[in-house]
This record gives structure tokens, C-alpha cells and sequence, in this order.
């Protein structure tokens, strides 16, 4: 079963990766299906062949998802347009724009760019009138496109609005993920008032996962160090704050436990409006607790499986335009399959305070994420593996003393600076960590862009090798 398991997800991963290159035809989806029928006459024992082509064709068919239009819309653009439409997620503040991600009436979602700091929120009815366009890729530097209208239809967006006027018409009825929002916004303010910039920023990221809270000077700095993945709601952030709420709660029964911490899980997901690194780590984590609570194994990698495959049945597109849900799955990969090959052969690097097992996790995720790093940026740090190694044992403790200073900044008032005292301790100890390591010569290098068959070629031999070394310890278990 197992072996069929792997053959089907492959197969059905694979199929919606070829959409772009090989859209399904009902010959082509026939020949398939003529192809494994026969493969299975042949040699009934491997059934894993038909398995394999069956998912392709299922793939091939699941990921042909027209984008919604709206006939209106297509006849207006290129002039200026007024629509009206719901705001459906949280509005994206940037240093010289809102961004407002709108559904109309007929379904079809309009991207609404307009002036900083609006009084809208989520769930707000509005009226916009703005410049109507199709999203545009554009180039992000050493010869690389950002499919911009790709990632886009990620969110069921076709259009934008730019340079628009927005106006509230009614404001939004209650829902969890507008509560969640709110109070996600809430504890922002709260850290604003205990915490300085950039420190309230980076609090609220290695928190909240609000990665616009750096700024783009610091966020260069972070990713030139190598250490962006902090600031993203990773299962690492998720679960300690699970522990934490786990801990509190230690007196209470197995099954309050288990409802807390899938309640944790959902309200992050919520409160990132469903990014795909916090499903995924949110995901994984339930599943890591339903295993706990039962006393049963958690497989890791099939949990990570489980939980990729419903994402791209949920949503094809992002397969291969959500950089997070690439980078997200394949660190955890890394983390999964590179970090116990290194973990066992770093004899030379003790077990104190965890260090043999934050060496091999950086060094697990880094293999792992490295060349998608190189081919969607071309960005390679140099001393992202220092830069982890010095920050991640302080992150546990960043984040909850920085818990601790955004709710004393909504009740303590004048308080809350020397409440957040600590917690602005470790934030400038990460930060000036990040800057120097940046400032450094040859920090980074640039690489040129490369063909994605490369990218394929290499990921398919990593996999390949990665899972020969396993084996013999999978067998022995």
C-alpha cells in the first residue's frame, strides 16, 4: 500500500506540474489510461504503473482551472473603470499602497491598489474607480520574471484596479477570520506601543507572521543573512507557542489539550489569511498532535505528503506559482529526510543545548531549499549557515517574551516599554546579528539564472540519493 501511495501522489504532483507544457486532451487522457490497463495486464504485480498513470491523468484533468472572468470587466480594460465588490481578505498595507483583494457580484476578484492607510478592513463592502488592467509579469533583476498574474490567480485574482479611490459602502458582518484579523491587528498595536521600530516589526513577524512589518531595508537584511524563514509562520513557530499554551494547561485533560492546540493551529491560519507556509505548518502540526493524543506514530513524511497533496487538490496553482507553498514543503523535506543523515554523522559537535541538532537542522533545510533559492532569486548567502546557528536558539524566547510585551501594550499602558524590556533584549541581539553578518564582504553572491530542467534534474537525483541512505535505517525500523 505504501508503494502505491508514493506512486499516486508522484504521479498525480507530476500531472499537475505538466499542465502548462501539456494540457489534457480526451486522446492523450485516453492513451493513459489505455497505456496502464495494459501495463496491468502485463504484469499484474506491478500495479504501482497503473497507479502512477491513472493519478497523471487525474493531475493532467484536476489542475485545468479556468481563472473566473467577467465580460464587463474584459471590455473595460486598458480605460478607467469603477467596480464594487466585498473585500474578502486582509488588507495588505505597503510603505505606498493598500492593496485590497475585492469579489464582485459575478464572482471574478479585482486586486485594488490605491493610497496608504485606508480605513477599510475585511469584509467591507466598497465602491473603487482606478485604472482597470491584467496583472503584467515583471523582471525582479539578473535576468529572472516574476509571473506576477500567476501568483495572483493563486488568490482567483484576474484584474487589478490601480491608482484607485476606494470608498466603504457597509461594513463587513462578523466572521472568524475578520475576528481573527482584528485581533491579530490588535496585538500589533499592543507591540507598537511596547516595542520601538524595527523591533515591533520583527516581533510581529516571528509572532504573528507579519513579514511587511521589517520594512524593505531590513527585510534585504534579513534575506541577505539568510534568516527571512523566521519571520514566516513556519511549524516551528506554530508548535512552540502550541508548547507553550500545552504547558499552561499541563493540569487540564488529553482531549482539552488536543482542542487547544488545534484551536492555536486554525486561529494562525486564520490570522495569516490561509498563506500557504502557515496552512502547511498548521496542517502538519494537527496531524502531529491527533498522532500524540492517540498514541499512534506520526510519519512525517507521509504526513507531509498528505498535506501537500490537499493543498494542490485544493488549489493546482500553486504547485508552481506560491514560491512560500515550494519553499515551505521542500525545507520541510530537508528538515525531514537531510537533518537525521547529518545529525548522525556530526560526532564532532556536541549534544549540548540541542547544538548537534540546530547544526543539522540548518544544514538539512539549507541543502534542501538552496537551489530553488538560486533559481528564483539568484541569491546565494554566504553566511546564512552562521547567521542560523547564532539566532535560532534565541527565537523560542524571542517569541514569547514578545507575546508577552504585545499583550502588555494593549493593558499596561505606560508600562508596557519595561514589560517589554526583554523582549527588545533578543529582538536587537537577532538584528544586529542580521546586519553585521550582511555588512560583511562577499555576504552573498549572485548567481545567473538557469534552465528549471536543471532545477528538476538535480532535485530528482537529491531525492533519489536522500532516499537510498534512508533506506537501510527505514528497513531497520
Amino acid at each position: 500500500m505504501e508503494r502505491a501511495f508514493w506512486a499516486c501522489a508522484s504521479g498525480f504532483v507530476l500531472g499537475v506540474g505538466l499542465v502548462p507544457l501539456v494540457p489534457l486532451s480526451l486522446s492523450l487522457g485516453a492513451f493513459f489510461i489505455l497505456l496502464a490497463l495494459a501495463s496491468l495486464i502485463a504484469a499484474p504485480r506491478a500495479f504501482i504503473i497503473p497507479c502512477f498513470l491513472c493519478a497523471n491523468v487525474l493531475g493532467l484533468w484536476w489542475a485545468e482551472v479556468p481563472l473566473l472572468r467577467d465580460a464587463e470587466l474584459d471590455s473595460a480594460l486598458g480605460s478607467t473603470a469603477t467596480i464594487e465588490g466585498v473585500i474578502i481578505a486582509e488588507p495588505d498595507e505597503r510603505e505606498g499602497s493598500t492593496r485590497l483583494t475585492v469579489e464582485l457580484e459575478s464572482g471574478a476578484r479585482v486586486l485594488v491598489v490605491g493610497s496608504p492607510h485606508v480605513a477599510l478592513t475585511y469584509g467591507d463592502r466598497i465602491a473603487a474607480s482606478g485604472e482597470l488592467g491584467l496583472p503584467q509579469a515583471f523582471e525582479t533583476g539578473e535576468g529572472r520574471t516574476f509571473d506576477y498574474g500567476g501568483y495572483l490567480a493563486l488568490s482567483g485574482i484576474g484584474y487589478m484596479l490601480s491608482f484607485a479611490d476606494a470608498e466603504r459602502i457597509t461594513t463587513g458582518s462578523f466572521s472568524f477570520m475578520g475576528a481573527a484579523i482584528a485581533l491579530k491587528q490588535r496585538y500589533l498595536d499592543g507591540l507598537a506601543r511596547a516595542l520601538p521600530e524595527p523591533h515591533a516589526g520583527l516581533a510581529g513577524g516571528i509572532t504573528a507572521g507579519e513579514k511587511r512589518g521589517l520594512g524593505t531595508e531590513l527585510g534585504e537584511t534579513f534575506r541577505v543573512a539568510g534568516l527571512t524563514h523566521i519571520v514566516v509562520l513556519s511549524g516551528y513557530n506554530i508548535m512552540i507557542v502550541i508548547a507553550f499554551f500545552e504547558r499552561v494547561f499541563a493540569s487540564c485533560r488529553r482531549t482539552v489539550r488536543l482542542a487547544l492546540g488545534i484551536g492555536v493551529a486554525i486561529f494562525f491560519v486564520l490570522m495569516t489569511g490561509f498563506a500557504a507556509a502557515s496552512v502547511r505548518a498548521a496542517a502538519m502540526a494537527t496531524i502531529a498532535l491527533f498522532a500524540r493524543a492517540s498514541g499512534r506514530t506520526y510519519a512525517a513524511l507521509r504526513a507531509l505528503a498528505i498535506v501537500a497533496l490537499g493543498m494542490i487538490a485544493v488549489n493546482p496553482r500553486i504547485l508552481l506559482s506560491d514560491p512560500g507553498f515550494q519553499l515551505s514543503i521542500i525545507a520541510t523535506w530537508g528538515l525531514i529526510m537531510i537533518a537525521p543523515l547529518i545529525e548522525s554523522r556530526l560526532t564532532v559537535v556536541t549534544e549540548r543545548m540541542g547544538l548537534r541538532a540546530i547544526v543539522a537542522t540548518t544544514l538539512g533545510t539549507q541543502a534542501a531549499v538552496l537551489p530553488l533559492i538560486l533559481y528564483q532569486s539568484g541569491l546565494l548567502s554566504l553566511v546564512s549557515l552562521p547567521a542560523n546557528l547564532l539566532v535560532l536558539p534565541a527565537v523560542p524566547l524571542a517569541m514569547l517574551t514578545s507575546f508577552i510585551a504585545g499583550v502588555a501594550g494593549i493593558i499596561a499602558g505606560p508600562l508596557a516599554p519595561f514589560i517589554g524590556a526583554p523582549a527588545y533584549a533578543l529582538l536587537s541581539y537577532i538584528i544586529a546579528l542580521a546586519q553585521s553578518l550582511a555588512a560583511l564582504p562577499f555576504s552573498s553572491l549572485a548567481v545567473p539564472p538557469f534552465p528549471l530542467s536543471i532545477l528538476v534534474v538535480f532535485y530528482a537525483a537529491l531525492i533519489l540519493v536522500v532516499h537510498a541512505r534512508n533506506e537501510p535505517q527505514r528497513r531497520s525500523n
